[in-house]
């Protein structure tokens, strides 16, 4: 099978994500595409979807504007995965708590923006993610903070009792920047494995 991966590129730390999804599919043996997305069109031909960090108010208005936000929406609908990690989770949200940002209700959470600290409040450290045996190497760079979990939302990893990962259905959303190190396990986990059982 050749998987069509879509990387959200209308802002944020773009080419990170491609080279860990790269490195993931490399890993399972498979054959894949990669696409960076700045205009609508590309989205419906895609199997997985990776909206990463970057500006959340910048993000929302540009996936606005370019007509990407609907096509988001219909291919997480579809049941096909999407991974959102820190702004795109934010972006992803039901309720980022602040009206700069339009968010597109994919992931039945409420975020504080920026409540991990500023950018000299960034810091790494491990956590325990539900589905992997060994610690994961966790980077937050002014991270978003999970406040409100849904009935239906399961929370992955929690650091010092606050979610910082959840899967909401085809979604897995995370605080943290999984592409900033050379562990792909995230990647693996919200896209690739569910995307070969459909």
């Amino acid at each position: 099978m050749t998987f069509t991966v879509g990387v959200i590129a209308v802002q944020g730390d773009v080419s990170e994500h491609v080279a860990a999804i790269r490195r993931a599919l490399v890993e399972r043996g498979e054959r894949s595409e990669v696409h960076e997305i700045r205009t609508a069109g590309l989205v419906p031909t895609c199997d997985v979807l990776l909206m990463p960090g970057g500006e959340s108010t910048t993000i929302s208005r540009l996936l606005q504007r370019e007509g990407i936000d609907k096509e988001i929406k219909t291919h997480v609908q579809s049941g096909k995965p999407l991974l959102a990690t820190c702004a795109g989770l934010i972006v992803a949200s039901r309720d980022a708590k602040d009206d700069r940002v339009t968010t597109l209700d994919l992931v039945d959470v409420t975020v504080d923006r920026n409540a991990f600290g500023r950018q000299q409040d960034s810091f790494e450290t491990t956590i325990s993610i539900e589905g992997m045996d060994e610690p994961f190497p966790a980077v937050f760079i002014r991270a978003p903070l999970i406040d409100e979990v849904g009935s239906e939302v399961t929370v992955l990893a929690k650091w010092e009792d606050r979610p910082v990962a959840v899967r909401d259905g085809p979604v897995v959303a995370t605080s943290f920047h999984p592409e900033l190190t050379a562990d792909f396990r995230v990647h693996d986990l919200a896209l690739f494995a569910s995307a070969t059982t459909q």
